[in-house]
């Protein structure tokens, strides 16, 4: 594999791709003489970011319509930057080849220094690491901007869909989707049962790609038919920098499909071109200023 560097704790392993927006191809459990995939694994030497196991979202996450956004009296543009995709989707680091900074056999820092897309122009810090099988992820971003802007993080892992897999992830509403796939109002988790994952439900047989907020940070995956569990929690709130995940974006095209995606995010879709881009996710960072975001994704 191209590139890859391989961590392990001889409990899991995770292989990095740095040339590839600094995604994880696989973050697997060792038990028993097997390998068992928390996330999905990779094809072998892929190209495609989107075959991966998990991306790294930013300087925003997911789409942002209208051609850019307007801030501090002045029009943003940016560019659609996927084939087939009108709108700009996920920022520019899934994209981008990172350096590595420093590794050891349990975790990588990796770094990224970006004059782009549009306004932003940032310096970016990911860690990975592994500790008694339990996967950190912390992604920090820096503004080296001469004027301020609204930035955005978020983690994007892919994990298998079997029949049976059930997920609890409490939240208070859910926004719904209009065909471009941004937002369309949103309600109640009650009011739509199906997407109410406040107790441990299946997946809905059909499309999903939804955004839900009042999220605490934890949701837990669990594959019973393959005797595995997956916490995921995101921290916040321990320092200036570090700024809470409060939302996730649940995406699942189909009962069949092998996959699914519970993605922590800073912000609701489309974030830039809210009234209240601060309400809805995103943190203003001035030159120099940074900020940073963490979640564990542990086993069980």
């Amino acid at each position: 594999m191209p590139d890859a560097i391989i961590l392990s704790d001889g409990i899991a392993e995770a292989i990095v791709r740095p040339d590839l927006g600094a995604g994880l191809a696989a973050y697997d459990l060792l038990r028993d003489g097997t390998r068992r995939p928390l996330f999905r694994r990779a094809p072998e030497g892929t190209a495609d970011p989107f075959a991966l196991a998990c991306n790294v979202l930013v300087p925003w996450s997911n789409r942002i319509a209208g051609g850019g956004f307007s801030f501090g009296g002045r029009f943003h543009r940016l560019a659609p930057n996927l084939p087939g995709e009108p709108f700009p989707i996920h920022g520019n680091g899934f994209q981008s080849a990172w350096r590595v900074a420093a590794a050891t056999a349990q975790s990588v820092t990796l770094a990224l220094a970006s004059d782009g897309p549009g306004p932003f122009r940032y310096d970016a810090v990911l860690t990975y690491a592994l500790a008694g099988g339990a996967l950190t992820m912390r992604l920090a971003v820096t503004h080296r901007g001469t004027g301020a802007l609204p930035y955005g993080l978020g983690l994007h892992p892919w994990l298998p869909r079997t029949p049976r897999t059930t997920l609890h992830a409490p939240a208070a509403h859910v926004w719904l989707e209009d065909a471009r796939h941004l937002p369309a109002g949103h309600v109640p988790v009650s009011a739509r049962p199906e997407w109410d994952f406040s107790t441990p439900r299946p997946l809905p047989a059909a499309w999903v790609n939804n955004g839900f907020d009042g999220w605490n940070g934890r949701a837990r995956v669990d594959w019973p038919d393959r005797g595995l569990r997956l916490t995921i929690a995101a921290r916040g709130g321990r320092g200036d920098a570090l700024r809470p995940l409060s939302r996730y974006l649940l995406y699942s095209p189909a009962a069949d499909a092998a996959f699914f995606c519970v993605e922590p995010v800073s912000h609701l879709v489309d974030a830039h071109n809210d009234a209240d881009p601060a309400a809805a996710g995103l943190f203003v960072l001035a030159a120099g200023d940074s900020a940073a975001i963490e979640c564990d994704a542990t086993p069980g």
